[in-house]
């Protein structure tokens, strides 16, 4: 299993990958409005910046896999890129999100920085293929039936359209009955294929389907995983951040407050800089 830097992406501004800077990945779950999107982008660019950490800004426009036809899916994939794009033009902040169809490939990959493959959607062959048909870097989140090194076959799908510019994103290993299990073995392992790995902390600590109609989540071991992972070896870190997560609209139970992130950040930034001091 090879040991070295896995190959960059960039993404717009920012590196990920090959020993450059950790790069902090978030942003709330979903749209909520314009008026939020826009302040929390700007509050946590501002505590990013302040660390001196390369920041992606990260909502969804459409969240197609919701637990219940009834829960909040977000404005709609085309309002919501108008609204990234504001984020991405008027605070110059790099942005990405997730498609669910390849018919959505194209407008995302104009709107945005990077797009995103959600986990249950990870093997599905043409949204592959658009996604990569796009141009813009590709982020694979690891579905949690895939065995980390199976991922390879994700790349390659990705990769057959020409673009080489593809992450891989671990967000919890494997599942049982409303709970999810992170084995951090698989950050290694998905290294090896020579492309960056982020950590997903915040959908990590996800139970699906565990409050019936919608997830559940154990937002105070967010803070755990994220720095494991860090120890273990990653490029990027992904969390879900929200103002006041008692009142979001989509994934609260899992998502750190915007108070609580500089500290989190501090912690795993410490960790990064001691390893990589010891390389």
């Amino acid at each position: 299993m090879s040991e070295a830097a896995p190959r960059a992406v960039n993404i717009g501004p920012v590196c990920l990958g090959a020993g450059n800077p950790l790069v902090l990945i978030a942003g709330p779950c979903v749209i909520e409005s314009p008026e939020h999107t826009l302040r929390m982008a700007k509050a946590i660019s501002e505590i990013a910046h302040s660390l001196g950490m390369p920041l992606l800004f990260k909502a969804s426009c459409d969240k197609a896999n919701r637990s219940s036809v009834q829960s909040y899916r977000g404005p709609g994939f085309s309002e919501g890129l108008q609204v990234l794009s504001s984020v991405r033009h008027d605070l110059a902040i790099p942005v990405i999100t997730d498609i669910h169809t390849p018919l959505q490939a194209e407008a995302a990959g104009e709107a945005v920085d990077a797009v995103q493959i959600p986990a249950f959607l990870c093997r599905q062959t043409d949204l592959l293929c658009a996604a990569g048909t796009t141009g813009c870097p590709v982020n694979i989140k690891k579905g949690q039936f895939m065995a980390p090194l199976d991922m390879q076959n994700a790349i390659e799908k990705v990769e057959s359209t020409g673009n080489r510019n593809v992450a891989i994103t671990e967000r919890g290993t494997f599942f049982g009955y409303n709970n999810l299990v992170s084995d951090m073995r698989s950050l290694p392992l998905i290294r090896s294929l020579n492309v960056p790995v982020v950590f997903d902390a915040t959908h990590s600590v996800q139970l699906p389907g565990g409050l019936g109609n919608c997830s559940g989540g154990e937002r105070a071991m967010a803070s755990v995983l994220a720095r494991a992972a860090t120890v273990a070896g990653i490029d990027g870190l992904f969390l879900e951040v929200h103002d006041a997560p008692g009142d979001a609209l989509c994934d609260g139970p899992n998502m750190i407050p915007l108070a609580e992130l500089e500290t989190l950040l501090q912690s795993v930034l410490a960790i990064d800089k001691a390893l990589r001091n010891r390389e």
